[in-house]
């Protein structure tokens, strides 16, 4: 089955369909993003959930509850707390280097069943959890198994994409990401209804469900050509897949490439310390600039604590909780928006665009924080509804820019023989900082107050710049011709060898 239109082999394309199998295969893959959107959105709800807080962390509760001389900035300030939330970020980050390893030497698809397997394994303790370490742990195997999807699904969604859809078919992951993050939120609001206090039961466990999705799709899925290639010589195997996932019979350009591409790939018997060589540096710095600036722009603060935020500001904790899955549902509807747009307009004018608004609408918060919020009372309802709404701009322009693009950008600029490497510093550099973040964010509400916005505000300026300096458009450029933009980019082609060979065959990204 084959829907779409056909793309002929002009301007650097591929022939090919955007096909059923390919769409069905991408669908199972990007349930990864699923989970990793639900163990985000679920510790927010979790941190600000008053019979959660009252078995695990009673001296917040106690806090939270009957102490009045706390600053409104500080009443959620504890390490322990934080910790539940970050440890999930930590083990991710080890388990990413463990990962890469198995995704180059086995392929994408056992990374994802390991993955999957830890995530069903994590889900199903924390569940079950009747004190700390167990709640712990369970976190740890969600970090675990989201070190190894994280690493090999955005792969996978690449390598199975036609370049000129790739970035609509890799925001498919941030698009599930957001989905997840719904879920979450309203499980959330759903359960710290439930009498007795034991919702959050239900929340840690129902983790569970995408995790069995995935980890029983990924049984059935097919290998990437890419990997296929890569790990054998059966060259007609690997063409049967492409012509498969295709929906055409001329794949022999497509193939041709991949085979040289898999031939420098197999040359490559250290790929870390490839990775470290001149002419991969802007890989390199891509690799780690981009999921840091993403951490920088302040979203896992909103992601992790936005019904602690909304408590902060004097809501109660069902509309706070409401309110939280108020900004799942607009981070999904930019993201599809970014989605349709991101192959036709190109990924710098959506960063230069989601970053400019994300400034503006960081710097506001804070000032309306800074005039109306001390240390003691609440915002009056009509600046807590404007805070609320600006809070919703910003997570709307997260979605549109950098939410999916850090993800599509980071999996299509590497070339295969640093492809695994390169996208786990880019995992573990995304996980590490976002530890950082969350186990740093509440220390750093109390100490800063209102100030935290105008310190986030301050990193999107500097990233937008980034982009407008740095990142070349990576739009409709196959994924293994991507070298080219370096060649052409002013600063970075001084680093990249032999590119006098390229400079007769500019790239035409209209």
């Amino acid at each position: 089955m084959a829907v779409g239109l056909a793309i002929q082999s002009e301007g650097g394309q591929y022939a090919g369909k955007i096909t059923g199998f390919v769409v069905l295969s991408c669908m199972i893959a990007a349930t990864g993003g699923i989970i990793f959107g639900y163990d985000l959105g679920i510790s927010g709800g979790l941190t600000s959930m008053e019979s959660f807080l009252k078995k695990f962390f009673p001296e917040v509760y106690k806090k939270m509850k009957e102490e009045t001389k706390t600053s409104n900035y500080c009443k959620f300030d504890s390490q322990l707390l934080t910790l539940f939330t970050s440890s999930l970020h930590m083990a991710g980050l080890i388990a990413s280097f463990f990962a890469s390893p198995v995704t180059r030497a086995y392929g994408r698809k056992p990374s994802i069943l390991i993955g999957g397997a830890a995530l069903v394994a994590g889900a199903a303790l924390g569940g079950a959890s009747y004190n700390i370490y167990m709640l712990l742990l369970g976190r740890v195997l969600l970090g675990i198994g989201l070190g190894f999807t994280n690493q090999a699904v955005p792969l996978y969604l690449s390598e199975m994409a036609l370049s000129k859809y790739r970035g609509a078919f890799n925001m498919g992951f941030q698009i599930c990401l957001n989905i997840g993050f719904i879920m979450a939120t309203f499980t959330n609001y759903c359960t710290v209804k439930i009498k007795g206090g034991w919702g959050w039961r239900i929340s840690l466990a129902m983790a569970a469900a995408p995790a069995a999705i995935l980890t029983t799709g990924a049984i059935f899925l097919p290998e990437t050509p890419n990997s296929l290639i890569e790990h054998g010589d059966d060259h007609v195997k690997a063409k049967k897949m492409l012509q498969r996932i295709r929906g055409v019979d001329d794949v022999q350009v497509e193939l041709n490439d991949l085979i040289h591409a898999s031939y420098a790939s197999k040359s490559v018997k250290h790929p870390f310390k490839n990775l470290l060589q001149r002419k991969y540096r802007p890989q390199l710095v891509m690799s780690i600039a981009i999921p840091f600036f993403i951490q920088a722009t302040g979203i896992s603060v909103i992601g992790f604590y936005a019904p602690i935020l909304f408590r902060t500001i004097g809501l109660a904790e069902s509309v706070s909780l409401l309110s939280a899955t108020l900004l799942s549902f607009v981070g999904l509807g930019s993201t599809i928006a970014s989605s349709l747009m991101v192959d036709k307009i190109g990924r710098r004018d959506l960063f230069h665009l989601g970053g400019i608004l994300m400034f503006v609408t960081q710097i506001l918060i804070g000032a309306i924080m800074a005039a109306k919020l001390g240390d003691h009372g609440e915002l009056s309802k009509r600046f807590g509804v404007l805070v609320l709404i600006l809070i919703c701009v910003y997570v709307a322009a997260f979605g549109l820019s950098w939410g999916p693009l850090g993800w599509v950008v980071t999996s299509e600029i590497f070339p295969l023989e640093i492809r695994s490497a390169a996208q786990s510093i880019n995992v573990a550099t995304s996980l590490l900082f976002t530890f950082v973040v969350a186990q740093g964010f509440l220390a750093m509400l109390c100490k800063m107050k209102s100030g935290i916005f105008f310190f986030f505000g301050g990193w999107v300026a500097l990233m937008t710049g980034f982009i407008y300096i740095f990142l070349p458009e990576t739009k409709n450029i196959p994924i293994e011709k991507m070298e080219k933009i370096w060649v052409e980019h002013t600063y970075w082609k001084r680093f990249v060898p032999n590119g006098q060979q390229f400079e007769n065959s500019k790239i035409e990204l209209a």
